[in-house]
Parts: C-alpha cells; sequence; structure tokens
C-alpha cells in the first residue's frame, strides 16, 4: 500500500501565499517523479507543476513565476509554495507521484492523494 497525504490548503485573499505539503508513505522502493494538480468545479484536472529525480521542474503558464514545486527525496515529500494567488487558483489540489513499490519494483504506478482545498477570496 502507498500513501499519499497532502496538508496546507485554506482560505486566503487575493495576492497571498500558501504552502501545500505532500508526503508519501507505505510500500515505497523508488520514487520517480512527484506533480500537483488541481481541479476547479466544473473543470477537468490539469497539471499545476512537476518535479522528476533531476529536480528540474516543470510548470503550467499560469503557475510560472508564482508557484515553485521542490520535493525532499529523504523525506519523501513534495511542496508546492504558491505566491501571489488569484481567485482563479481556486481548486481542490492533488498530489500525484509515480512510485516503483517493494513488492514490484520494475513497475511504475501513479498514486494520488486526497486533495487539499485552496479557496482564493477576498
Amino acid at each position: 500500500q502507498v500513501h499519499l497525504v497532502e496538508s496546507g490548503g485554506g482560505l486566503v485573499q487575493p495576492g497571498g501565499s500558501l504552502r501545500l505539503s505532500c508526503a508519501a508513505s507505505g510500500n515505497i522502493f523508488s520514487i520517480k517523479g512527484m506533480a500537483w494538480f488541481r481541479q476547479a468545479p466544473g473543470k477537468q484536472r490539469e497539471l499545476v507543476a512537476q518535479i522528476g529525480t533531476s529536480g528540474k521542474p516543470n510548470y503550467v503558464d499560469s503557475a510560472k513565476g508564482r508557484f515553485t514545486i521542490s520535493s525532499d527525496n529523504a523525506k519523501k515529500m513534495v511542496y508546492l509554495q504558491m505566491n501571489t494567488l488569484k481567485p482563479e487558483d481556486t481548486a481542490v489540489y492533488y498530489c500525484n507521484a509515480a512510485i516503483a513499490t517493494l513488492s514490484d519494483r520494475s513497475n511504475i504506478r501513479g498514486y494520488w492523494g486526497q486533495g487539499t482545498q485552496v479557496t482564493v477570496s477576498s
């Protein structure tokens, strides 16, 4: 079993900041990459930022310059620092990780957290 648990969501005013955290635990052999997705009401889930084993991040255009993804491989954590938040950033944010488990080391699967709500409103 693999578990991803997000934290750090909440209500913030436009222009404010939040830091999301995601902790991976369980039957983990290796983590090949981690990412943050979000899903707003009535919209499809979209990739916000991702980071691989090289440490090089990628962002959706709307997040560039405002969001920063980082990871701590030893702790099996990934973070999303979100600055200058806008109402259109309001969504449920999900952590995703590409993981090979101890019981199946040659097979990499994607795992999801339960999501954390981010609401940007005055």
